[in-house]
């Protein structure tokens, strides 16, 4: 509180910074948030970083103090982060092409080596990094430590001309074992995961971010899985954002294609995660600030919450 009295003594309104009433409505919404901390209490939360949220200096900053204060409150998050715009910038400035399949990346030995470079190292140490200026303690990795995300190759993908290609070093997801996230948790710490994940001989695979996210929600398994995006959430019929949505609304909307494109993979890996036994999965616009604290913490929300 800004004020010239000594404590104990009468403050008057104008010696506020604020209007009173703003510093009211303050009060009011972190009384909102209280039963939400109750009951979210001890919980574990994954939430899926990426889109402009991770590129926009303001929102990258608002970002780590969302996860701080979720960790101080006695929630623990654990976050999956993608980092697509940053490896196409380093390939391009080596002169490498990148093609895409279906959303993921054709990825020789060479360009494998630079996702590795970026996501394990740039993307996830500076994460870590700016959850720890804001005072939360957090621990990068990727799925080769512990070898706890392991992935099979992905031995062809259909091209939209219909053709069939290797896609390289893409992996697909086959089994998570959570132990050393747990323990991170356990001990105070913040996971921060980079997607990038080991086969059977322990070579390293490029792993579709969302996906990889669910199956470490599953696998935890978390109370709820968050994913910031660039959109404002999912839309119904009326092209408004759905607040709530069952998976059998889900699977009625794609069947109508009223959800069609890049949002269809979104949906499909937040169905697996409630299939996997996390409660619910969010969509939600990463481009708002504090975006997570309020999905999570208000009435209302911000995004669309789906639900088994």
């Amino acid at each position: 509180m800004v004020g010239t009295a000594d404590r104990g003594g009468s403050l008057s309104d104008s010696c506020y910074t604020q209007p009173l009433d703003d510093l009211i409505q303050k009060a009011a919404t972190l009384q909102e948030a209280l039963p939400y901390i109750r009951e979210f209490h001890g919980d574990i939360f994954v939430i899926k970083y990426g889109g402009n949220a991770m590129v926009d200096p303001v929102l990258r900053d608002s970002f780590a103090r969302d996860i701080v204060l979720m960790k101080y409150v006695g929630l623990h998050p654990v976050v999956v982060h993608g980092g697509g715009p940053q490896i196409d910038e380093m390939l391009k400035s080596l002169g490498v092409v990148s093609e895409r399949l279906d959303g993921l990346r054709v990825t020789n030995d060479h360009t494998m080596d630079v996702v590795e470079m970026v996501l394990g190292g740039k993307i996830n140490s500076e994460i870590v990094s700016l959850i720890a200026g804001h005072g939360g303690r957090a621990v990068g990795l990727t799925g080769k430590d512990d070898a706890f995300l392991r992935a099979k190759k992905v031995d062809k993908m259909k091209t939209k001309s219909g053709k069939w290609v290797d896609p390289g070093r893409v992996g697909a997801v086959t089994q998570v074992n959570p132990d050393v996230v747990r323990r991170l948790v356990d001990d105070g710490f913040i996971p921060v995961i980079a997607p990038v994940a080991v086969d059977a001989e322990g070579k390293s695979l490029n792993v579709n971010a969302d996906t990889v996210a669910g199956k470490v929600a599953e696998a935890l398994p978390a109370r709820k899985f968050v994913l910031l995006t660039d959109i404002e959430g999912v839309r119904g019929k009326d092209g408004e954002v759905a607040s709530s949505l069952s998976s059998s609304e889900i699977d009625a909307l794609k069947h109508d294609g009223v959800i069609e494109g890049g949002m269809i993979p979104k949906v499909d890996c937040a169905l697996s995660a409630l299939a996997g036994g996390v409660r619910k999965a969010h969509i939600i616009d990463g481009r708002v600030r504090h975006a997570v604290l309020l999905e999570i913490f208000t009435d209302e929300g911000i995004g669309t919450e789906i639900t088994r």
